[in-house]
């Protein structure tokens, strides 16, 4: 599953714009602007994204880039269970 990453408008003037310009390079994932995610406390004060529908926040642009790239390969926990099913029995 390609992640989604989503980015608030109104949060541009704090540096997402660059972020998001960079992500959209990879054609691997779906980032989408909105004119507003909704999350007003954040978007005033610090970078934020979501990332799979989970908020990530930021002091700096290039810090959220980085976390949005530890978020994306994150192995996703709802799937654990595939690998332990797919594990060969000793």
């Amino acid at each position: 599953m390609r992640p989604i990453i989503e980015f608030c408008n109104s949060n541009m003037a704090l540096g997402t714009d660059t972020i998001m310009k960079k992500l959209e390079e990879n054609p691997d994932y779906d980032v989408i602007e909105y004119g507003c995610l909704g999350n007003c406390g954040e978007c005033y004060t610090s970078p934020y994204a979501m990332v799979n529908g989970e908020i990530i926040v930021a002091n700096t642009p290039d810090e959220l880039y980085e976390q949005i790239i530890t978020a994306i390969q994150a192995p996703d926990d709802d799937y654990a269970w595939v690998d332990d099913f797919n594990m060969p029995s000793e």
